[in-house]
């Protein structure tokens, strides 16, 4: 089984990190961090935009997982970036097959902030084809939901 984990923060080794590794415990996966890429904003035409191979390491995965903090009271603007660029740009299904977990906390989250969040993963997911296999905002959400995979 093939797992990527798209780290949406900008501290790599940071809590959104800490909840992939309690979720992936004793699995092999790969991590791309996104502020590692050059990822323009819809609409905008950058130069050597890298979105491209974002894409080809999401097709290449059987599960991804996704990690926001929670900014401003929703997902992170690295994450948005990539969800918004993936509208026009790839077929509706074309991520079928695969699993999407969903990690995304912050220091003290209203209810509605998470709902949120979550809502636009299950979008994402379903647009796509993925299976969406549940959302973990600490370590003990994280490790419960580490027994599906």
């Amino acid at each position: 089984m093939n797992i990527l984990f798209i780290n949406g923060s900008p501290n790599q080794n940071g809590n959104t990190a800490a909840l992939a590794k309690e979720l992936l415990q004793g699995k092999e996966y790969e991590t791309l961090n996104l502020t590692d890429y050059k990822i323009g904003s819809y609409g905008q035409k950058l130069e050597g935009d890298e979105l491209g191979q974002v894409i080809a390491r999401m097709e290449q995965a059987d599960v991804i997982v996704i990690g926001s903090p929670l900014y401003w009271h929703n997902i992170c603007g690295s994450v948005r970036n990539m969800l918004d660029r993936f509208y026009g740009l790839v077929e509706n299904g074309s991520l079928s097959g695969r699993t999407l977990y969903f990690l995304f906390q912050g220091a003290a989250p209203e209810k509605w902030m998470l709902e949120a969040g979550e809502y636009t993963m299950k979008r994402f997911a379903g647009l796509y084809g993925m299976k969406y296999a549940g959302m973990a905002t600490n370590h003990f959400e994280a490790a419960k939901l580490s027994k599906k995979l």
